[in-house]
């Protein structure tokens, strides 16, 4: 995969990058940090420069995160609660009221969650599904990924030009970052639905007072 990616930005530069990262905000396992690690370090001896990487990057982010927020905006909230009122939602224990809370969540805190997450490795891609699904206003959506996006690539193109040959020392820093971030997203979801099941289970419990 690594062999890919820098053949192809070696040979279509700018167009490369912008291609790259828009296709690894579709498909996250694909490792932004190579590209723009590497973009950083093609502008040390190439034609290309950092502005260039930079703009071409963000615009790859934007495009990427623009694809999934319009699949989380077909596949809507009225449409998962269709699945949720079948075997899936009794599965999960789960109601319409439960997407109506998670959407609510997002309507008033997504504007921070869709800037901060474009910092976390796989969730930067993933939170724009979320995004599309509550039908969070356009504008926002496109500022927020804008301005999260050029912060993150603007930091690794920068790396990337600053170490120059020694970029492959940076990625293993990115690499270890990005595998303790996973192993607390991963611990942060287990405890998540162990509360939300406990809370649930109270709740459930509770005599109906309305009797």
């Amino acid at each position: 995969m690594q062999e890919f990616i820098l053949a192809m930005m070696d040979q279509f530069g700018y167009l490369g990058v912008f291609l790259l990262i828009a296709i690894e905000n579709i498909f996250p396992p694909i490792p932004s940090e190579v590209i723009l690690l590497f973009g950083g370090f093609m502008t040390t001896y190439t034609t290309l420069n950092v502005i260039g990487m930079i703009i071409a990057s963000t615009l790859g982010s934007l495009l990427g995160a623009i694809v999934l927020y319009y699949i989380g905006k077909i596949f809507n909230k009225e449409r998962l609660k269709k699945i949720i009122s079948g075997k899936i939602g009794k599965i999960l224990r789960l109601k319409n009221s439960d997407i109506d809370k998670a959407d609510h969540w997002f309507d008033t805190k997504g504007n921070k969650t869709v800037f901060f997450c474009r910092f976390i490795p796989i969730v930067r891609s993933l939170i724009s599904i979320p995004a599309g699904m509550s039908e969070m206003p356009m504008i926002k959506f496109l500022l927020y990924t804008v301005f999260g996006s050029l912060i993150w690539n603007t930091v690794l193109v920068v790396l990337g030009s600053i170490v120059g040959n020694n970029w492959t020392s940076i990625l293993n820093i990115f690499d270890t970052y990005s595998h303790i971030i996973l192993v607390l997203l991963v611990i942060i979801f287990v405890v998540g639905v162990y509360i939300f099941y406990r809370k649930k289970a109270k709740n459930d419990n509770k005599p109906d007072t309305n009797k």
